[in-house]
């Protein structure tokens, strides 16, 4: 829309004084309509004078600016309103901006002064997108260049959590045609990181290589040393946080602590009884099953069963570290609205604790929830109406008042995620025998038929520091935004599945993960 198309409300008991700031915004385009008091510009509106933006004299014979503005909003809360005032007071400013006021002008003002708040207020949004739409152009062709030229983990990193802003900062804008660019380059991205993942994975878990902190360091490289340091420390695990919701939660904590970002990337499979039994052990899977085989029963179909013991995994990890506590370590687990209720009137008795672990399993009950209800399709039918939905849970949620009681503790908090999840959007035929694992994103068992383009094969799972369970053993791990479906009614769950939440596979949203150091603030 263009200047011609927007109409002005000047109200001033002085307005024949303003005849060459009127002339001069006309000039521009501008249809200027006046009234010389408060009165005359409610009657006005009230009339059916509809205006794009309203000029406001603070001080005016008969009705006030303060008083004019209050009824002007309750008649049209949504046009945006200038005051004019002499007055620099900061009680004013205040009375004003809790009256809805949008912008102030101080006077004598110059006309540019006027012309430059009205297209802040009306033009701004759009001027912001072509402002972005120039900006994303050239750093998009610069994170492509560099995303088809030869990176380590390191750049991996840098270049994800680039990508991750960008998915914020074009939250503000809704440019379809920026969003589909951007989803564009994420795709090409996780194409290229598969294939990087592919390459050097297996020198990862062998140590063969440099290589990034994966799920076994992440204790031991963040909470671990605080402990040592005789630091009051909580270990905070959200289940299936990705790295996009970990920054869109971050200004809500600002205010609390000073935040540290560090990042570390999830062991294959990205899924919960893998990634998250090894933060909580500080080992590998297939050392889990060969030392612990009690904790862990590999041959279960239920992928919760086995995550029931990360308590004691915790407590061997404390004892292996020589990390002695007194009270012992307290170990708490939340899935449901009464447990995270009741955990939130207890937080003052964990006072004592030098050491809690806590894992939250809301996003990833929410992600696997969404599969299912027609509901949350329609709340949150894409990713930024998901992040956007995680993020107003969690600023009304008991977590954030668990975590704001852990800053008034002065206790320090590490908190991290097991696993992020991608958005399945192409199936994948995988074909193997009813003992092959059900889940959507990998699949262990025997003589698995699958694509290689669209599939990473382990083949051998002790090179990988996985589970074997026998010799014929294999995983097949989904590669970018792939889902596995099997022959049988496989249009069916192509359907069911599209467009759902998953994890366990490769991709920068599954793989490249947030840990935070929150150092309360004093």
């Amino acid at each position: 829309m263009n200047a011609t198309e927007r109409k002005i409300l000047w109200v001033d008991d002085e307005i024949d004084m303003l005849k060459p700031h009127i002339i001069f915004l006309e000039q521009r385009g501008y249809a200027v309509n006046t009234a010389t008091s408060g009165e005359a510009a409610l009657e006005d509106v009230k009339g059916g004078g509809s205006y794009d933006l309203i000029l406001l004299d603070e001080m005016m014979v008969g009705l006030d600016g303060l008083s004019t503005l209050e009824e002007l909003k309750e008649i049209d809360p949504s046009v945006p309103v200038v005051m004019v005032t002499k007055s620099e007071e900061e009680e004013l400013m205040n009375d004003a901006l809790g009256r809805r006021i949008d912008d102030f002008l101080i006077k004598p003002v110059k006309p540019t002064q006027v012309l430059l708040a009205i297209k802040r207020l009306l033009d701004g949004r759009k001027m912001a997108q072509d402002q972005m739409a120039q900006t994303y152009a050239a750093e998009s062709n610069q994170l492509r260049q560099r995303i088809m030229g030869p990176m380590d983990w390191r750049d991996w990193i840098q270049t994800y959590t680039r990508l991750v802003q960008w998915d914020l900062d074009l939250d503000r804008v809704r440019d379809p045609g920026l969003r589909q660019a951007h989803a564009d380059l994420q795709h090409m991205a996780n194409a290229e990181f598969s294939r990087y993942v592919e390459r050097e994975y297996e020198g990862w878990v062998n140590d063969e290589t440099d290589r990034p902190l994966l799920s076994p360091d992440v204790f031991n490289t963040f909470a671990g040393p605080l402990l040592k340091a005789k630091k009051k420390v909580y270990f905070v695990v959200l289940d299936c946080m990705r790295l996009d919701h970990w920054m869109s939660l971050i200004p809500s904590l600002e205010p609390m602590f000073s935040i540290e970002n560090h990042y570390y990337y999830s062991i294959l499979p990205t899924a919960t009884p893998f990634s998250r039994n090894s933060l909580f052990s500080g080992e590998w899977p297939v050392k889990l099953t060969d030392h612990y085989p009690g904790l862990w029963d590999t041959h279960s179909r239920d992928e919760y069963s086995k995550n029931r013991y990360e308590r004691q995994l915790m407590d061997l990890q404390l004892q292996r570290m020589g990390i002695r506590l007194s009270p012992e370590h307290k170990y708490i687990k939340i899935y449901e609205k009464d447990e995270a209720d009741n955990v939130q009137r207890q937080m003052t008795s964990y006072h004592d604790y030098p050491f809690v672990s806590l894992v939250y399993n809301f996003v990833d009950i929410l992600s696997h929830s969404r599969s299912e209800s027609e509901i949350l399709q329609e709340i949150a039918p894409d990713e930024p109406a998901f992040r956007s939905l995680v993020r107003s849970w969690f600023n009304h949620s008991a977590l954030y008042h668990i975590i704001a009681e852990m800053a008034r503790q002065k206790a320090t908090v590490v908190l991290t995620t097991d696993h992020g999840a991608v958005l399945g959007k192409r199936a994948a035929l995988v074909r193997g025998n009813k003992e092959t694992s059900t889940n959507l994103r990998y699949k262990f068992g025997s003589n698995l038929g699958y694509n290689e383009k669209e599939t990473f094969l382990i083949g051998d799972p002790a090179r990988f520091k996985l589970p074997s369970d026998g010799a014929s053993k294999q995983y097949a791990i989904a590669k970018e935004d792939y889902y596995f479906v099997y022959p049988t009614e496989f249009h069916r769950y192509e359907r069911q599945y599209r467009g759902s939440f998953q994890h366990g596979g490769i991709s920068t949203e599954e793989m490249i993960l947030p840990c935070a150091v929150l150092t309360p603030r004093t």
